[in-house]
């Protein structure tokens, strides 16, 4: 399946630079894809010795080898090569008889009755990622952003998919389009930036919806690159930095509220409560001196005068001087 770009499909467009770019990154390891080039010798080589082998049993049998013998080999080998077919593990063959659906066969060797049975889709059965996308989207609040994603899907039924839509790749491509254009619509710049995750599930719902007649199954949505105008890009950014600041106001100013409310409270148990008033008043000068590395500490005679003589000879102890 052909990768497709923002507004383009199988069916025969061009896909957009950017989408291929995104697409296809340079340098990116690009692993080898399947091929049905054995089902294709295969076949091949069948006819090939069964135009032979006729041909030999004509000239070998009966001694003719003319136009007619020639044009029956070719006939039988066609026959043949009609009647025995080949599907890869991830095909599945969908067989018509008499123009009306028969059967679903494969993998494997399929055997088929010449001209009356006919194989009419051949479908892969392996999870398929299709990239679309939308340009110049406008948002709610009438901005146009730049989205591309990837739709991860697979055919669950095979006789769905061939009997119920003309070109099921194409229809999954339109539908996944329509329905970001619509999401993208609904919703507001910052919406769309900000919550991928839900923009991702609303589109796999609704576009499973859409195709699940079809007989194919949407597995995931996933939202690779939302591109928004330059000019905006500077208001949004402005916009978060002033969020932030507001929130570490706020968040300042109830730290604040906090500790005044806890000195209150403190204050209220020093005031009445003299001794520890001045074993709170003592700790804060051990801390100073240890702080200090243990050398001079100066006290103001009035608080030394406060503290009385207990204080005076914890100072003393602590190698401290007046």
């Amino acid at each position: 399946m052909k990768r497709t770009g923002t507004s383009k499909t199988d069916a025969g467009t061009s896909e957009s630079p950017r989408a291929t770019a995104l697409a296809d990154p340079p340098n990116a390891f690009v692993p080898p894809k399947a091929t049905r080039s054995g089902a294709t010798l295969f076949a091949v080589v069948q006819a090939a010795v069964v135009f032979i082998a006729v041909a030999a049993v004509a000239f070998f049998g009966f001694g003719a080898l003319n136009l007619w013998v020639l044009v029956t080999a070719l006939v039988i080998a066609v026959a043949t090569s009609m009647t025995v077919h080949i599907a890869m593990e991830w095909e599945r063959i969908a067989i018509f008889r008499f123009g009306a659906f028969n059967r679903v066969a494969g993998p494997g060797l399929i055997f088929m009755i010449p001209v009356i049975e006919q194989a009419a889709c051949r479908i892969d059965m392996r999870t398929i990622a299709t990239t679309f996308g939308a340009e110049k989207t406008l948002t709610s609040d009438l901005v146009p952003v730049d989205i591309d994603a990837v739709l991860f899907w697979m055919v669950w039924d095979a006789e769905k998919a061939c009997v119920e839509v003309e070109n099921y790749s194409a229809a999954v491509l339109y539908i996944a389009q329509t329905a970001m254009r619509d999401a993208i619509g609904r919703a507001s710049v910052a919406e769309v930036a900000l919550s991928r995750d839900q923009l991702d599930k609303e589109l796999k719902e609704v576009i499973e919806r859409e195709t699940e007649p079809w007989g194919i199954a949407i597995l995931s949505v996933k939202i690779r690159d939302i591109v928004i105008p330059e000019e905006l890009q500077d208001v949004m950014s402005l916009e978060a930095q002033a969020e932030r600041e507001k929130n570490a106001r706020l968040v300042l100013a109830s730290a604040e509220q906090d500790i005044s409310e806890m000195i209150s409270a403190s204050s209220d148990v020093y005031e009445n409560n003299d001794s520890a008033l001045k074993i709170r008043t003592m700790h804060l000068l051990y801390e100073s001196i240890k702080k200090s590395g243990g050398t001079v500490v100066t006290v103001p005679s009035s608080l030394s005068d406060g503290l009385g003589s207990s204080a005076q000879d914890v100072l003393k102890g602590l190698g401290g001087k007046e």
